[in-house]
């Protein structure tokens, strides 16, 4: 989703929790990797690989000159082959620690080898965080969570995921190059062409 897409979204979802509670949910995010120099996993559930989260927050990462923001993939399934980046399995989990950010994306229940494995990392000294459907062992176990249950929520969570790897992007200082300002510029220009007439009387 890009940019003049998320400003969009936002300008349709004002009024709502969810562009606050993205950027919160994302500044927790900057906060716990920029100052380690990165050291974000990415880890979703057995069934839900956040594949596009992933690729969203590279995207971020680059544009927004916060290098941290790019994640590793930890996949419960590796197949024999498969590119170094698309190789990570679970066993990285028990090598986090101190410095480490463990943001969990679970939509349903993640299961309890999962948990162990989480809280384990959070036991070593890693953050956690959770993007999830409202599971609450995941959300006691997690330092900062965003919940968007399944039923009641006007978003779903892949929604919510653009939110927030858009606004991780936009929390950082300008991008050295012109890349950021052009979609700082698309973005402005999506806010004005969207907001309603100054009225008259």
């Amino acid at each position: 989703m890009d940019a003049v897409r998320v400003a969009l979204l936002r300008e349709v979802l004002a009024g709502t929790q969810w562009p606050g509670d993205a950027r919160r949910f994302a500044g927790s995010l900057r906060r716990s990797v920029v100052p380690a120099g990165g050291k974000l996993l990415l880890v979703g559930t057995e069934g839900y690989e956040p594949w596009h989260l992933a690729a969203h927050l590279v995207d971020e990462a680059a544009w927004s000159g916060s290098p941290e923001l790019a994640p590793t993939l930890v996949r419960h399934r590796v197949r024999p082959g498969e590119p170094p980046h698309l190789s990570v399995g679970l066993g990285r989990l028990a090598a986090a620690g101190r410095g480490h950010t463990v943001l969990v994306v679970a939509p349903r229940e993640p299961g309890d080898g999962l948990l162990e494995r989480v809280h384990d990392a959070r036991r070593a000294g890693a953050t956690v965080l959770s993007l999830d459907g409202g599971d609450r062992d995941l959300g006691a176990l997690a330092h900062d969570a965003l919940s968007v249950p399944e039923d009641g929520a006007e978003l779903d969570l892949d929604t919510v995921q653009h939110l927030v790897s858009a606004a991780a992007g936009e929390n950082g200082p300008p991008a050295p190059r012109g890349s950021r300002r052009l979609r700082d510029r698309l973005a402005g220009l999506a806010d004005r062409l969207t907001a309603p007439p100054p009225s008259r009387w």
